[in-house]
């Protein structure tokens, strides 16, 4: 395939929900470019190439394909034909696979948006324009499935335009919600940067009022227009991928402007909209001037009229002598044996492919909406380099970024390649080891070779073999050998130079700092030199090696295995690589990191895993690693048990996990335990508690004391109150990167950083990924507005808080309440330099506040209920006392660490023991759950949702259709088997969406036991109703080995010996 002018290239991607027909469009252009043929077109499904994603019908990993096409040129333009490249990728719909989608959408310039006309706009509709809107794709909305207006629900064309114009209305709103909020964040963030700059005016200028004159900077507010989708402008098209067929109102304005005797360019303004035609005056109307006329638009008149007509007379009530009218009408060229076909779709498909054809139409769309990479570029690459500021022009600084912003190719341009994601192909896919067919003019010339050499009287044995023979048998060596093995290939793009087979390469690891020298200690980890050993373009499930790639390409490269992990920037200074020998000094000015850690989807789904065999442990370890890099959403890692544990999305994802293991990367038998679900600990306020533990005292204060009572101190807990628990678990992000920026000094910055990012990869498991509400530097203003908010004792408590927890970052407080000394405050100890701060010493000498603090977070880390992360308590540390003469002696006999120890212990069992004083609650991971489903289901969906412990949130009819979306909440735990379950109960007619949305109070304490006089008549003494938390709880205890107060004989009076 030979390299066109980057002004010729498309790069785009397909988005949708699952089953909107992504993959069977692009079955349709497969077809235009003859890889595979008409008839099997939405059949194949081509780029589904595993065998699990071909069972189910869905999609589970993006595929990319090139196609070449050759476009007419606008009439304005002269009228030879162009040769386009149009890099496309396949993404999965289904929520599970939502990473495979953010990978895709970084490495394209647009995105076809597909919607179902029936269902309308779905869950995973707004996650993929959100993705497109902050990835600043071109969006191209394709209205799929439009047969289902004529097939299923029988609409009239007339009420088929309504329920089109209803459709894209709602997908202009969502874009529309997109647009407000980042006018509203770019607004604040113009008047702080207005503020700052007066503020820097007002030191050199006397006056604030001369400042603010000689400040000329306006707001300039975004222009919204660009941002919709709209029939007449060409970003809208109507399709029907199963059948073939696709058009914009710019095909019928072309057909009917001559026979009507309009311009176009007119006709194609007004074809969309409530327009009509006066049949007296042969003008075109608006709505005012219908005067009560019932005359139908110019959409229905002249476009759906026209394609139900075609459906009526092939599928809905056949008729052959119809049929010829039409193709005559119509001017198209069929086959009589087609005609007399008795398959009417297949009919079907042979007019509308000849008459609309789908793929012309998405091609030309293509081309007109989606900028080419060189235009493109200017606009997404200053957005990936400065993402915080706010002019909309950003100038090149350097020649790296002139040649970033133009896609320059040039054998001198910067190369520069951004890796999304590594994905595993076998060894013996790879094109240099397949066997490769001999063609009939090999086969010619090895008869003649034999010929000359029984001519000349040479034995055949001594010919000399022909060149191609040696380099085939090494291959085929090697693939006996490492048959088997995987090879990891990076997904990528390039966006500038030409990139070489055998040249090197610099791979910029995420955590690459760019402000800082290639040679500082921090970035040495992070710069890594790689050989590209080879280059491919991707054609779903084959590759086509090639030596070279220019700028505005995808490909996939080989020689980043056991380098990158995930994602990578890939740079070199020119063409050739980069110089022997070079320095990386010598080369920073060619050096850039566009790929940050990017997560969309938290994983929650977790699971131990062991070989069958224990001597395949080794296989497997290695098989994981494998797994965490081919795929973008898992994470796996052993747990303090040394149990090897794998983190995915959802069942599917995990489903998926487990048999690319068994049958790619481990190669041995694997079980797997019972999925394990992560829960909250908590405590609430309730009516009957029992009495406080410490008498005469506030309820939650727990004293404590170390071994020989040589550290005494006293703590009382009590439950967040929920507004400052809310902005504290949606910051959570805003106060580890604070916390981080206050450890991180000077040299020390390298390991702080690289520790705490490798802990955060795994977290708190469970953790729910928010969007901060404010930013770092507003982090404290706005958090002692929250404590004044909730009022009471959270007044003026600001400069107190002493530590944040679990792992320092999350829902649970400790506050420094000691009287006559200085506040332990977290806030002071990050604003000024680390080393510096003033430490709290005792008269001892021995400063045991950091004991405190470590045995307050072990606690928080797992709670007393079933060590699971707490959520939302508040501990005040009353007082801490110290024996300085007691301790004195322990330093003596060489025995603190037995002090220091027994403190961490004591502190932990007091935070634990204070939550316990309250009212103990668990809370549940919940998934959010939408299903879409016909009203003949809608019971049997209600009773699965039901039996699972769910809640129905809403039900809400899609207009003009029988079918439901019911939002159900459903608690992770009980969702196993839930997906099929519900297809079971309903005959495949509903199949739910399930999305993590954080956690959930169970408002049943598990200690509960029947006590008063009614619940001890209503339940009996053994209280025969289950308790539902202490069930989770038990079952939380039992798997991690801690006791479980269960009774082996539940009713003994029940029981009896059993004769001999």
């Amino acid at each position: 395939m030979e390299a066109p002018d980057p002004a010729n290239v498309r790069i785009i991607t397909t988005l949708g929900h699952v089953d909107h027909g992504k993959t069977t469009l692009m079955d349709a252009l497969l077809a235009a470019n003859n890889i595979i043929s008409h008839r099997m077109a939405g059949k194949l499904r081509f780029l589904d190439s595993r065998e699990d994603e071909q069972e189910r019908g869905i999609t589970m990993e993006s595929s990319a394909v090139s196609l070449k096409f050759q476009v007419m040129g606008q009439p304005d333009e002269e009228r030879s034909p162009k040769t386009y490249i149009v890099n496309m990728i396949d993404t999965p719909g289904h929520v599970d696979f939502s990473s495979e989608v953010s990978t895709a959408s970084r490495l394209c310039d647009g995105a076809l948006v597909l919607v179902d006309v029936v269902e309308g706009v779905c869950t995973q509709t707004i996650a993929v324009l959100r993705q497109a809107w902050e990835d600043r794709l071109r969006p191209i909305l394709v209205i799929n499935k439009m047969d289902r207006l004529i097939t299923e629900l029988k609409l009239v064309p007339t009420e088929a335009y309504q329920h089109l114009s209803r459709l894209i209305e709602q997908v202009n709103a969502v874009m529309g919600s997109f647009f407000a909020s980042e006018l509203m964040e770019d607004d604040l963030r113009w008047r702080e940067e207005r503020d700052r700059r007066l503020a820097e005016k007002k030191d050199q200028l006397a006056d604030e009022a001369e400042a603010s004159a000689n400040d000329a900077d306006d707001f300039k507010e975004k222009d919204d227009e660009d941002i919709y989708f709209a029939p007449e402008r060409g970003n809208v098209v109507f399709a029907s991928a199963i059948d073939g067929w696709g058009f914009r109102v710019g095909n019928f304005a072309q057909l009917y402007s001559a026979k009507l005797g309009f311009k176009e360019a007119n006709l194609k303004r007004v074809l969309w909209g409530d327009f009509y035609l006066d049949s007296k005056t042969k003008k075109v109307i608006s709505h005012k001037h219908l005067r009560g006329r019932a005359l139908k638009p110019l959409f229905v008149q002249f476009v759906l009229e026209n394609i139900w007509a075609v459906y009526d007379a092939v599928v809905m009530n056949p008729n052959t002598e119809k049929v010829a009218k039409i193709v005559t009408a119509l001017n198209l060229k069929i086959l009589p044996r087609d005609l007399r076909s008795k398959d009417s779709r297949q009919l079907l498909s042979t007019i509308f492919t000849k008459w609309l054809s789908l793929s012309t139409c998405i091609i030309q769309a293509t081309i007109d909406v989606v900028p080419s990479p060189p235009v493109a570029q200017a606009i997404r690459i200053p957005k990936m380099l400065y993402p915080n500021i706010f002019d909309k022009s950003i100038q090149p600084k350097n020649k790296l970024e002139q040649d970033l912003f133009t896609s320059d190719f040039a054998p001198d341009a910067a190369v520069v390649a951004y890796v999304s994601k590594m994905f595993a192909v076998a060894a013996k896919e790879l094109p240099e080891n397949k066997r490769r067919a001999v063609t009939a003019d090999e086969l010619r010339q090895r008869a003649r070779d034999a010929k000359e050499a029984r001519d000349n009287s040479i034995p055949i044995s001594e010919t000399p073999d022909p060149p191609r023979a040696a380099p085939e048998s090494p291959p085929n060596m090697a693939l006996d050998s490492s048959e088997d093995s995987e090879v990891i290939l990076g997904f990528a793009r390039l966006y500038s130079g030409t990139i070489r087979t055998g040249s090197t390469i610099y791979c910029v690891l995420p955590k690459y700092d760019a402000s800082l020298p290639p040679n500082h200690t921090h970035n040495v980890a992070h710069l890594i030199l790689a050989k590209v050993e080879g280059l491919y373009v991707m054609m779903g499930r084959e590759l086509i090696p090639v030596d070279n790639v220019r700028a505005g390409n995808t490909f996939a490269i080989r020689g980043l295995g056991g380098k990158v992990y995930r994602n990578a920037t890939l740079c070199a200074p020119q063409s050739i690589g980069v110089p022997e020998g070079a320095d990386p000094v010598q080369v920073q000015s060619s050096l850039i990191n566009i790929g940050g850690v990017t997560r969309t989807v938290s994983p929650i789904v977790r699971v131990a895993l062991e070989p069958v065999i224990p001597s395949d442990m080794p296989k497997l370890v290695a098989g994981m690693k494998l797994l965490a890099q081919a795929d973008p959403c898992v994470e796996t890692f052993q747990q303090q048990t040394g149990e090897h544990v794998i983190l995915t999305a959802g069942e599917l994802h995990l489903e998926r996990c487990l048999k690319d293991l068994r049958e790619r990367f481990a190669r041995v038998e694997i079980q797997a335990s019972k999925p394990i679900v992560p829960f909250r600990e908590t405590a609430v306020k309730a009516q009957d508690m029992a009495p406080p533990k410490t008498p005469n005292a506030t309820r939650g204060t727990i004293k404590g004391a170390s071994t020989q009572n040589l550290v005494t101190f006293s703590i009382r807990s009590a439950p967040v109150p929920d507004v400052i628990l809310q902005f504290l678990l949606h910051n959570i992000t805003t106060l580890r990167a604070l916390q981080q920026d206050g450890q991180i000094n000077g040299d020390a910055l390298g390991s702080s950083m690289g520790i705490v990012s490798e802990s955060e990869l795994v977290g708190v498991q469970g953790d729910v990924l928010y969007t901060p509400s404010v930013r770092a530097d507003q982090f404290w203003d706005a958090l002692e507005d929250k404590c004044n908010e909730a009022g009471g004792e959270w007044v003026n408590i600001i400069d107190r808080i002493w530590s944040f927890g679990p792992r320092h970052a999350g829902g649970c407080v400790l506050i420094d309440c000691r009287k006559d000394t200085t506040p332990l405050s977290l806030r002071h100890r990050l604003s000024r330099n680390h080393s510096a701060q003033p430490t709290n010493m005792s008269s001892s000498n021995v400063d045991f506040t950091g004991y405190v603090e470590t045995g307050f977070q072990l606690a928080m880390f797992q709670g007393p209920l079933c060590a699971e992360p707490v959520e939302g308590m508040a501990y005040f540390v009353e007082s801490i006392d110290v024996d300085a003469d007691g301790v004195q002696k322990e330093i003596v006999q060489n025995r603190l660490s037995q002090v220091t120890g027994s403190v961490i212990s004591a502190v932990r069992d007091a935070c634990r023991n204070g939550l316990l004083d309250w009212s103990p609650r668990l809370m549940l991971a919940i998934y959010s759950c939408d299903i879409q489903a016909s009203t003949d289901v809608l019971g049997k969906v209600y009773g699965v949702v039901a039996k699972r412990r769910g809640r129905i949130v809403a039900e809400e009819m899609k207009e003009g259709t029988t079918f439901f979306t019911v939002s159900a909440l459903l608690p992770v735990v009980e969702s196993f088997g839930f997906a099929d379950d519900i297809r079971k109960r309903t005959s495949g007619a509903a199949s739910p969406q399930l999305i993590f949305s954080g956690y959930e109070l169970l408002d049943q304490d598990p200690f509960w036991i029947p006590t008063t006089e009614e619940e001890l008549e209503d339940l009996g003494e053994k209280a025969d109703r289950d308790n539902i938390a202490k069930g989770y709880m038990d079952s939380v205890r039992e798997r991690k080995g801690m006791f479980v107060d269960r009774k082996i004989v539940q009713f003994a009076e029940k029981q009896r010996t059993l004769k001999r």
